[in-house]
This record gives C-alpha cells, structure tokens and sequence, in this order.
C-alpha cells in the first residue's frame, strides 16, 4: 500500500497554499467580520480550475482524480470554511451528480459551464421543516406535459444568492407507498420565472460564506430537466450527500491542521512561567491530541479518496470521515483557544473564527447523530447498501483527460 502522493497532487496542494496565502489571508478577517463573501472568490476559483477539478476534461473539467478533490478542500479549509464549502456546495452536490445521473444533454447544459467556472451550482434538499428526515420533503414536482410545476422552499442553501443552478428535490409520486420512492430531482436555473432567494445573516460561523434561501412558486421546468427517473430522487440525493460528505470530512481534516499549527505557532512564542507554553505539559497533551487526529483524520481521507477512484461504494467509509473529522476539528478548535487564552477568545487570532466555522459542519451533510446511527446500523447488520447506483464512475486518467 502507497500512501505517496503523485506529483501532481503536490502541484495542486501548493497551488490552492498559495492562492490562499496571497489572496485570501489579506481578506479574510474582513470578510467574517462583514458577513459577506468577497466578489473576487468565486471567479478566482474558476480561473484556477477548482471548480471543475475532477470533471472529466471533454465536460470541462480539470481531469483530476477524486482525492484531488479531498486535497483541495482540505487545503482551502485550513484557510477558511467558506472556502471549503464552495466546493462541497458547486462540486460534491451537484456537479459530481450530474457527471454520475446527467444525461449527455444536461451535462453539457449545466456540467460545462459549471466545471469552466462560468456558472455555479448549488443543492436544494433542506427545508424550513425538513433536515435529517428527508423523505418528509414538502415541496412538490407537479406533472403537467412537458413540464413540471414546483413549488415549495429550501434552507440553509449555501450561495443562495450567487449560484445559477440549483439541484432541487421535491415530491413528484405521493401515491407510492413508500415515502421515499416518492421524490424526484431536478436542475433548476434560477432566473426562471417563480424563483425567488435571499441571504441569511447572523450565522455563528462561515460568515464569509453565502448561505440563504430559495422558493419556487409555481416554476415551469421543463421534463428534459429531471435528473434521474421519476421516483429516483431519494437515491440521487443520498448519493449526492456521499460526495459532499467528503469534501466536508476533508475539509474538516483542515481545520484540524490549522488548529494545530496555529497552536505550535504561539506555543513556542508565549512564554509563562518563565518559559515557552510549549514545554508545559498539559499543552503538549493538547497538541498531541491534534496531531493524533490529524493523522487519522487524513489517513481515512486517503482511504475514501482511493475507494471514489476504483468506483467503490464507499458511504460507510465517507460517513465515518465525516463524522470522526467534524467532531475532532471541533475538539481541536476548542483547545486551540484554551492554548491562546485570552487572545483566542478574540478576533486578533484565527481560532476564534475556527470554532466558530467547525461547529456547523456537526449538523450539515447529516448531525453527528445521524452518522453514529449509521455506524452502528453497519456494526449489528441492520444497515446494508445493496445495489443502489450511488457510486460515481472510477476513474480513469486516459478518459478523464480527454
């Protein structure tokens, strides 16, 4: 087993290092402190070619490998949430889903111009009064022709207000028995006529991030804009979570080495008790605790990227990242504070800002809770993945680079 990185992940880490470094480490403090994403991010990460990093080449892409993605957000993330997010959101929800469900016209439709940085996409499934119980969506697909009607409202929709497409899932068969054979999803551009959205504020962290709302009220879309077959919805959505969910533990994998090297920093600089923090023991326990999980943090992001690559169900595996890497950079964010003491209470130093960005990360792409229930359903046997087409293509460097 090799864990080397090749070459061009190196490249790429440095390149994503140092674009945060250059251009968003003079911004950032700012833009929390604001509440509002600064204009240049967006198109930044486009020109880069993060938006389409491991989209095939002929759909627009960059052609990298899927743990190409786990690096760049985990990368971004030691920067700031927000960044991280971007990705999940524009990437791991909706444009690896229409790579894995699109048909060859919506791909180039909506793909394309999303993997060029040209358009972005966003995912619709949380509702005012819907979060963990998905099948208990309200809004609804209503078949007429052509067409279908949609109407109802989504939550916590991360750029909201920036993206041009939203990957929505609504209610189109409420006569099937089953409540989860019951949704459909669908591409939505959001200058249709009915779409309306706004921006949430006063969030507790990812502030320098866009997070709103969207409602359709009665918008036609077209049938040609259906993602997947009627009733697949559910699937579709849980495979797009599989992808999002591993952009957030990667990610989250981030926090954690940013917490831990904001902690070195200072605790080989303050000195107490006539000496560096550093040599006090009861820091160094803190510090180790970090470094214990990073290392297993970033070995099970290596794990889940390799499994993406060959084509593997991998929703056990990306659940455990997920939930194991969003709880310890919580932890590690936590004692990064306690290491600073006062001064980590404040804005002067970035660990505030961590804490306050490592605790949504808990609760989105499913609670913590969610994930113990699913760890412990695959432990007894009650949990099983069948056949379920949820697996992206592996990948294939002579494909995707052409």
């Amino acid at each position: 087993m090799d864990f080397t990185l090749s070459e061009e992940h190196v490249q790429v880490q440095k390149m994503v290092r140092d674009f945060c470094q250059k251009e968003v480490a003079p911004i950032i403090k700012e833009a929390d402190r604001s509440q509002t994403m600064h204009p240049s991010i967006l198109p930044r990460l486009g020109e880069l070619g993060l938006l389409g990093i491991c989209i095939p080449e002929k759909y627009g892409g960059q052609g990298f490998d899927y743990l190409t993605l786990g690096l760049v957000c985990e990368e971004l993330e030691v920067m700031d949430t927000h960044l991280r997010v971007i990705m999940s959101v524009h990437m791991g929800l909706n444009s690896l889903a229409l790579l894995q469900w699109g048909t060859e016209d919506q791909k180039q439709r909506f793909l394309v111009p999303q993997a060029r940085g040209e358009k972005y996409g966003m995912f619709g499934l949380t509702e005012p009064g819907v979060g963990s119980d998905v099948a208990n969506l309200a809004s609804t697909a209503r078949r007429e022709g052509d067409e279908y009607v949609v109407n109802g409202e989504k939550m916590w929709i991360s750029l909201a207000t920036k993206a041009h497409h939203i990957l929505w899932v609504a209610r189109t068969n409420p006569e099937r028995p089953d409540p989860h054979d019951q949704l459909s999803a669908f591409i939505i551009e959001t200058d249709r006529p009915g779409v309306t959205r706004g921006d949430i504020h006063g969030k507790l962290g990812v502030r320098a991030g866009s997070t709103g709302w969207v409602n359709c009220q009665d918008v036609r879309v077209p049938a040609a804009n259906r993602l997947g077959e009627e009733g697949e919805g559910f699937k579709i959505a849980m495979s797009c979570l599989d992808n999002g969910r591993y952009t957030v533990g990667a990610g989250a994998v981030g926090l954690i080495r940013a917490a831990l090297e904001a902690s070195v920093r200072y605790a080989r600089t303050r000195q107490a008790f006539g000496r560096e923090i550093g040599k006090h023991q009861l820091i160094q326990q803190k510090i180790a605790r970090m470094v214990r999980d990073y290392e297993l943090g970033r070995l099970m992001l290596l794990k889940v990227g390799w499994l993406k690559n060959q084509g593997v169900r991998n929703t056990r595996e990306t659940s455990l990242l997920k939930w194991f890497a969003t709880d310890a950079s919580f932890e590690a964010a936590n004692e990064a504070i306690q290491i600073h003491g006062a001064y980590g209470y404040s804005d002067e130093y970035d660990v505030e800002r961590y804490l306050r960005n490592a605790r949504g990360a808990i609760i989105y792409e499913g609670t913590s809770e969610i994930h113990q229930l699913m760890q412990a359903g695959y432990a007894l046997g009650y949990r099983q993945d069948g056949e379920l087409r949820c697996e992206l293509p592996a990948y294939d460097e002579k494909v995707w680079r052409m």
